[in-house]
């Protein structure tokens, strides 16, 4: 398309109208000059709607030559964003308006401007190119650091004794001692350490070094791992340097020796083993058992003093007013006239007849006899759950329950809090000394011992305070002990669950006791509404 004495031309990359004064030119419009641009080579640039106003008037009245600016060639606009953590960068291209398309080179040169450096998304940039247009695509990535893993304690030999319960969050151990005894043999790997992993660190897009956490490296227990030795090929490996009973313990395992039994009576007399015992049969009347580890019956114990450093694990009944004592836990078929003592969970799979029962964590009746397990009369004490199908009866004499108790945590707090206060005192006497000898101006040289001192009873005081509020928030804990019945209560059954105290002398169904954020005793029946006792 051509107007008369009117030609487009472009400068560095400006459009320009030029035309001449001419009486045979037709009047022209907005129209016309758009169509003149749209035939030009210059169809695609960016257009000067004002100026292009301006250029008709001048075609249809100037007297001289005139040249006006009407358009313009606009390079493709490249736009890049960083996240505020600067872990994303995206790109946004705007196509060409008659000027240059995006390049590679361009892309790589405007990252380079931004600082971008780590990450960057090769693919992403060149299918930028090749589409010519983009918007928030994202161009570069950070990598956050992966933190190393801590060392981990594989055993490779199945069914070891555990001595050492995992406790889950609602302060309950989950303890699963193994009622066999697997004997393994002097040479034979135990267990697989897996040293911890340094991490990998990470990066922001602009090459910010982001440190990852190097995991906790926990070697084998430096003491306590007797029977075992590390293996000459493997410094990892964990082997029994005798032969016995493998058990785990922190960071570690032991062997322990194993002697085996047929019975314990009047022909073997008592029993006081360095080890695990393993007895085939029964325990009877008046006889006693002491092991450091633990004591497996098969038959029954008939009365009787059994003392574990580890667990008790009987595979008949408990009768006839034998008294057990376990460091870990104690499992049985059944009790009937005796008394238990747990540091962890007493676990009966039938019942507990007018027994004595004491478990530093929990009292677990029934689990195995579909909802007939019973606690009748007697007395049971446990730190944080009793658990039972039926509790009480109307026959038997009442049924004493106290829970969120701990005597043995109890003592340890108080020891803990007069040695705290000791701690403390000596402290201010020997800040009392320090200011007594710098007034005297230090004759002896004492300062540098009364400053050791001083700096050492600092750090045993620090430790005492931490070890406080350890024991603080498990007797907190203890609040949140409760009372689990599966079927009912039935009889007189006397209740304590921490401070409070109630005689239940009437039937309910199953249901928990427990305490409230108020801490008021709260029964809720199953699929029922929690209802507050009067106590």
């Amino acid at each position: 398309m051509d107007i008369i004495a009117v030609t487009l031309i472009e400068t560095d990359g400006n459009i320009f109208l030029r035309g001449q004064p001419n009486a045979a030119r037709p009047s022209v419009d907005a129209t016309t000059l758009h169509e003149l641009l749209k035939h030009s080579s210059f169809s695609s640039c960016v257009y000067d709607e004002i100026a292009i106003s301006t250029a008709v008037e001048a075609c249809n009245t100037a007297t001289a030559p005139f040249a006006i600016q009407i358009a313009q060639r606009q390079n493709a606009k490249v736009e890049i964003t960083i996240t505020p953590d600067d872990m994303l960068a995206e790109l946004t291209v705007t196509p060409p308006r008659g000027g240059h398309a995006v390049t590679l080179p361009s892309l790589q040169q405007a990252l380079a401007e931004f600082g971008v450096t780590f990450g960057i998304d090769q693919q992403a940039l060149e299918c930028a190119c090749a589409a010519g247009a983009c918007s928030h695509l994202s161009i570069a990535h950070g990598k956050l650091p992966e933190n190393g893993t801590d060392s981990s304690f594989e055993e490779l030999v199945d069914q070891t004794s555990n001595r050492v319960p995992q406790v889950n969050a609602d302060g309950l151990i989950d303890y699963r001692e193994h009622s066999n005894i697997t004997v393994v043999h002097a040479g034979m790997p135990l267990m697989r350490r897996t040293p911890a992993t340094p991490g990998t660190n990470g990066s922001t897009v602009r090459g910010k070094l982001l440190p990852a956490r190097g995991g906790h490296d926990e070697p084998y227990a430096a003491q306590d791992l007797l029977g075992t030795e590390v293996s000459k090929n493997d410094p990892n490996i964990l082997v029994a340097a005798v032969s016995g009973q493998a058990v785990r313990v922190k960071s570690g395992m032991q062997v322990e020796p194993v002697l085996q039994l047929n019975d314990v009576n009047m022909a073997t007399g008592n029993i006081h083993f360095d080890g695990t015992v393993n007895i085939k049969g029964d325990v009877l009347q008046n006889m006693r058992v002491q092991a450091s580890g633990d004591i497996v019956v098969g038959g029954m114990i008939d009365g009787g003093l059994l003392e574990a450093g580890g667990n008790i694990n009987v595979t008949g009944g408990i009768i006839a007013g034998a008294i057990l004592q376990a460091q870990g836990a104690i499992s049985a078929l059944f009790a009937q006239g005796v008394e238990l003592h747990a540091g962890s969970v007493i676990a009966l799979h039938d019942m507990a007849l007018e027994c004595k029962l004491y478990s530093g964590n929990s009292i677990i009746i029934g689990a195995e006899s579909h909802g007939h397990g019973r606690l009748i009369a007697g007395s049971a004490t446990a730190m944080m759950l009793i658990q039972v199908p039926v509790l009480g009866s109307g026959k038997s004499a009442v049924t004493k329950i106290t829970l969120g108790e701990n005597p043995e945590l109890t003592e340890r707090f108080t020891s803990l809090l007069k040695q705290i206060a000791n701690e403390k005192e000596s402290e201010s006497h020997l800040d009392k000394l320090f200011k007594q000898v710098v007034a005297a101006g230090d004759p002896k040289g004492m300062l540098p011992r009364i400053r050791a001192s001083r700096q050492h009873a600092i750090q045993v005081w620090g430790q005492l305070l931490a070890k406080r509020k350890a024991m603080e928030e498990e007797m907190a804990r203890m609040l949140q002990a409760k009372l689990e019945i599966g079927s009912s209560i039935s009889g007189a059954v006397d209740l304590i669950l921490g401070p409070k105290r109630i005689r239940l002398r009437r039937d309910f169904n199953a249901g928990t006791f427990a305490l409230d954020e108020a801490q008021n005793l709260v029964y809720t029946p199953l699929n029922g509404k929690p209802q507050v006792m009067e106590c």
